[in-house]
């Protein structure tokens, strides 16, 4: 996939930019999703959520590592921020979720790079406050 550079100036039109990749998604999927606090990681991630069907409210799981949601295809949203050692990721049976049923989304990924997948699309969300409080660019690819 060739990469792509989207502009938001709104948590609707974030949210919006996630919700066409969950109507997309596919079982097997995986996106990574990097960026600073606050740029929206979550908004996006709601938006996935949407676009796979998810009724459900989706908050971001930094404290359990993993939150799964059933929609059309299951959702396995990741925050690995805390994760000191990939490894630690076994033991929540990282792989099953890896090469299961569902879309995988994972914020932090940076965290456990040495043990992602080739495949994974890397989704960056950027700030960028000479073009207002709001604005972000999106790069998908």
């Amino acid at each position: 996939m060739s990469e792509q550079v989207f502009e938001s100036r709104s948590e609707a039109e974030t949210f919006a930019l996630g919700q066409r990749i969950g109507v997309m998604a596919a079982s097997g999927d995986i996106f990574l999703l990097d960026g600073d606090l606050g740029v929206g990681k979550t908004v996006f991630a709601k938006g996935v959520a949407d676009g796979l069907g998810i009724d459900e409210p989706v908050v971001s799981p930094t404290f359990t590592i993993v939150h799964e949601y059933e929609g059309r295809l299951p959702l396995y949203h990741f925050d690995v921020y805390r994760i000191a050692d990939p490894n630690e990721m076994y033991e929540i049976g990282f792989d099953e979720y890896l090469y299961g049923e569902g879309v995988c989304l994972i914020e932090w990924p940076s965290q456990i790079d040495e043990i992602l997948p080739e495949e994974a699309v890397r989704i960056t969300i950027e700030k960028d406050l000479s073009k207002g409080m709001d604005y972000r660019r999106i790069t998908i690819g």
